[in-house]
């Protein structure tokens, strides 16, 4: 599998921080296939070029936000980072607000601050640069999430949530779900898609991608980062990746 980017990742919960070289001087600048993932994708220029395209139009650099759910394909050259959001914490919820509805949309200087330099100087830190990463990253979304108060997802789901997250070893289903907050499947089922925006099952699988992509950073093999988050196998694995990323997880190398 040829390697498309290099860089590194650092994961926290409700979020994650990639940043990414992807080269290509002189050359066409490298393209995902069309692809959706639940969490906002708020990306920076760091010295590199990107373009998003979705079904209404098209948005450059240098910062870009994309909303969760929405198709999208990403061309970029050179160093770039994408900082995501899953929409149920707190920043998420200011993101909802701010992006009013849209699909994608740019970002002015003065709403991406010093984010750039911050993650610029955390992903080149001389000692640990994940963990310089990650408390950037954190940095970044409490800022956001201090810009507006906002109301958070109903506590049943909240609640149902925090229970998948615990019980994702077994393959947590949304009945016994429902039981724990005393509602039916059915009305669960609904209530989740309600404040999340999708289906209980496919956030199960999502979490399970996030905890990959950490066992992938901790220097695991494709192979055993799919057992860890119980996915069937690697192409399993790298067939959600590439539904939700537009690209292999074996065309990523991390370092």
């Amino acid at each position: 599998m040829e390697t498309i980017a290099s860089g590194r990742i650092a994961v926290w919960e409700g979020g994650s921080l990639w940043v990414f070289d992807v080269p290509g001087a002189g050359e066409a600048p490298s393209r995902t296939e069309m692809h959706a993932h639940h969490a906002f994708q708020l990306t920076f220029s760091l010295g590199g070029s990107f373009t998003f395209s979705v079904e209404d139009g098209v948005v450059t650099g240098p910062f870009a936000i994309v909303a969760p759910d929405t198709l999208h394909a990403f061309q970029a050259q050179g160093l770039v980072s994408h900082l995501f959001v899953e929409p149920e914490s707190r920043a998420g919820r200011t993101l909802e607000q701010l992006m009013q509805g849209r699909q994608v949309a740019s970002m002015t200087a003065a709403q991406a601050q010093d984010s750039p330099d911050l993650i610029l100087a955390a992903f080149h830190h001389p000692q640990d640069p994940r963990v310089a990463l990650r408390q950037v990253g954190m940095k970044i979304t409490d800022r956001i999430a201090g810009h507006t108060r906002v109301a958070e997802p109903d506590r049943r789901v909240r609640q149902i949530i925090k229970w998948a997250i615990e019980n994702l070893d077994r393959s947590p289903g949304i009945d016994e779900a429902a039981r724990g907050v005393g509602l039916s499947p059915s009305r669960a089922s609904h209530l989740f898609v309600e404040e999340t925006g999708l289906p209980f099952r496919t956030y199960v699988l999502w979490l399970r991608l996030v905890r990959a992509v950490d066992a992938r950073i901790a220097g695991k093999t494709l192979t055993e980062a799919a057992q860890e988050a119980g996915f069937s196998d690697s192409a399993h694995l790298s067939r959600t990746f590439k539904r939700m990323f537009g690209l292999p997880a074996a065309a990523l190398e991390l370092s």
